[in-house]
């Protein structure tokens, strides 16, 4: 096999382990639109990196985290409620991302590999910064499983028990950006909410409880990569594209899976 279709589904699995129970919380808190927002302002990140002459992975990552902290003050603010803000904030970011990259004459940038992902051109490199961050978020959401459960239950009684609501929620904002970075290169911003939400979607007709539902998804999404990769080897369809289609048809099929109590 081909070193980078190795490094394609080595890259595609370790997105999709963490987007597994991460996908979970999105599904539950309804924070689809949420996800949207700062995948629209990976792509600002991918401009500016160009502009600026930064490491793209640099202003890939920190963008989506300023923007999250950005939601959470304005949020907390009060100004707007926050489907308004994340409606400007969103479209905004796509905006200006699209108006820098074309002020750009004298570089070369493939729009398509960022709105659709370019799976197949995962280098060494990058999947070190994947399995990383992979970690990372891992190691934060396990420690932060019980208080992340807590609110999404009920925010009001965990607070009584002493779990500090707002920084939970941010910490959960901040994993998201981060998972966000690493999964723009595999399936691209217009795709990466998909991968997001369809997964823990299926797993959540398959699962008893919320921890079979975590591993449910990330198994899942993972046999979505592994599809995905497949389809786009054989049709010559984009690998990130393919990825969301394989993720689509199984929960399709899910959906006919009677669901459990």
């Amino acid at each position: 096999m081909s070193d980078f279709l190795i490094y394609a589904l080595l890259a595609g699995l370790g997105v999709a382990l963490v987007a597994g129970p991460l996908g979970c919380f999105v599904v539950w808190r309804r924070m689809a639109y949420f996800g949207d927002t700062l995948a629209h302002s990976a792509l600002l990140g991918v401009a500016l990196g160009v502009l600026l002459e930064i490491n793209m992975n640099i202003t890939v990552t920190a963008v989506p985290l300023l923007m999250a902290l950005a939601l959470v003050i304005l949020e907390q603010r009060g100004f707007l409620s926050l489907d308004t803000l994340l409606g400007i904030l969103s479209h905004s970011a796509l905006a200006a991302g699209l108006v820098v990259i074309s002020l750009l004459p004298d570089v070369r940038v493939d729009l398509m590999s960022l709105l659709f992902g370019d799976l197949l051109s995962v280098s060494l490199s990058d999947l070190w910064i994947i399995y990383g961050i992979a970690v990372l978020v891992l190691a934060l959401l396990a420690g932060l499983w019980k208080p992340l459960i807590n609110i999404t239950v009920n925010p009001e009684l965990a607070a009584v028990e002493g779990t500090n609501v707002a920084l939970v929620r941010t910490a959960l904002m901040l994993i998201t950006a981060l998972v966000i970075a690493i999964a723009m290169k595999i399936v691209g911003v217009l795709l990466i909410t998909a991968l997001l939400i369809t997964p823990a979607a299926t797993a959540r007709r398959l699962s008893r409880t919320p921890e079979q539902m975590a591993i449910t998804a990330s198994l899942i999404a993972m046999l979505t990569v592994l599809l995905g990769l497949c389809l786009s080897w054989y049709s010559d369809a984009p690998a990130g594209a393919a990825v969301v289609v394989c993720s689509a048809v199984l929960f399709s099929l899910s959906l006919a899976i009677k669901q459990r109590a």
